[in-house]
């Protein structure tokens, strides 16, 4: 984004961070959803006027695109660190969730849930570079937790007979519920407990420490 800040063409206006304006945009399309934020909304959200969002960004759903790439490169980050191998699988799963739930719950008011989830979903019925986004995103998460299952295993973390693809799917779905229940008005409470008995549930497959012989 830097070499097309420095090459942007004339006239496009350059007292803007595109960074900056793709986090407030997302602010907006996360409290409103794609089709009820207007060029105004954006307008206003980002400090630019509709031709300098055209000019930077395309049409507004050319910037929804950029948002949606942006939080889930994001988020791609930020599971790899939450399930590296320096914790137990519990913990490691367990600080996955309580990152989620922060970010859920980190605007004022209502929580707002998963972005991708909560605004992409809506519109992938309709548009197909969408689902595709929703698709891939969702995929990733999924794919970082089978990466983590499979690390687990190898580590006996998890029983012979574990299956590191289903967990990775259990897993998946509940970040799912807890995006949306928090969307729903679900209490941050009620949502810590359900993450920490399915962190138990996951992880139910591990050996269980013989006792020790007297």
């Amino acid at each position: 984004m830097v070499q097309n800040e420095q090459k942007r063409p004339r006239g496009r206006p350059r007292a803007y961070d595109p960074d900056q304006a793709l986090v407030r945009a997302t602010e907006s399309f996360w409290r409103a959803g794609f089709a009820a934020t207007s060029l105004d909304d954006l307008s206003q959200a980002t400090g630019m006027n509709r031709p300098s969002l055209y000019g930077a960004f395309g049409d507004k759903r050319d910037l929804y695109l950029a948002t949606l790439d942006r939080y889930v490169e994001a988020a791609r980050a930020d599971m790899a660190a939450a399930l590296s191998n320096d914790l137990p699988l519990s913990a490691a799963l367990g600080r996955v969730y309580a990152g989620a739930l922060e970010l859920y719950f980190a605007h004022p008011g209502s929580a707002l849930g998963c972005f991708l989830i909560g605004t992409a979903a809506t519109e992938a019925a309709r548009d197909a570079t969408v689902r595709e986004r929703l698709g891939s995103g969702l995929r990733e998460l999924t794919h970082a937790f089978e990466t983590r299952f499979r690390s687990a295993k190898q580590k006996g973390e998890l029983g012979a007979g574990a299956d590191p693809a289903a967990l990775a799917e259990l897993a998946g779905a509940v970040l799912h519920s807890l995006a949306l229940r928090a969307r729903a008005g679900d209490s941050r409470a009620s949502l810590e407990h359900f993450a920490r008995e399915a962190v138990r549930f996951l992880c139910g497959t591990a050996p269980r420490k013989r006792r020790a012989r007297r």
